[in-house]
């Protein structure tokens, strides 16, 4: 096997979605290295804060998974409070030496608020409460933009949606897991 730079490791489709009082995150599962899938299975969404938050991850494993040990630790600072616990988070992200150096982003949703954390500093709350990121984030956003004026509910437009980014993109797939609030 050859060893392949950072740039060449794709894969991740993570889609948020809001409607009627629900929330829902849901991810597929596939890595890919280069041309090659590695694991079609991977678990990108994780609960947080004593099971309040759902968030899912794009880019690196290991890293999103010290962000999500740091954005618990957050919570547990500021129980109930999502988007200061994110903005802490950020100044850290930003900050931090080591922190900086993390090459993943964010999706983080609790009953009340949506949003995307990036390394450059950036926690973002979504228009429309539909936001997505990862290699195919851009087409299931748009799909499910379209999909949100119709009688699905949040789940079954953040499910259609991921099919539709796997019919567009070449590192998502259908084998697709979902947390909702």
């Amino acid at each position: 096997m050859q060893h392949a730079s950072p740039e060449t490791w794709h894969g991740t489709t993570i889609l948020c979605v809001r409607k009627d009082n629900r929330v829902v995150i849901a991810g597929d599962g596939q890595v890919s290295m280069g041309q090659t899938i590695v694991k079609s299975n991977a678990k990108k969404l994780r609960r947080l804060g004593n099971g309040t938050v759902i968030a899912g991850f794009a880019g690196a494993t290991a890293d999103a998974l010290t962000l999500f040990e740091r954005l618990e630790a957050k919570l547990e600072q500021h129980p109930g409070q999502l988007p200061r616990a994110c903005v802490e988070l950020a100044k850290d992200w930003r900050t931090d030496r080591y922190l900086r150096r993390l090459e993943a982003m964010m999706i983080v949703a609790d009953r009340e608020v949506s949003l995307v954390l990036t390394g450059t500093g950036d926690v973002l709350e979504p228009e429309a409460g539909i936001m997505g990121i990862g290699s195919g984030g851009n087409y299931a956003l748009a799909a499910a933009r379209a999909l949100l004026d119709t009688p699905l509910d949040a789940e079954a437009i953040v499910r259609r949606a991921l099919d539709i980014a796997a019919d567009i993109c070449v590192y998502t797939n259908r084998n697709v897991t979902v947390e909702k609030l």
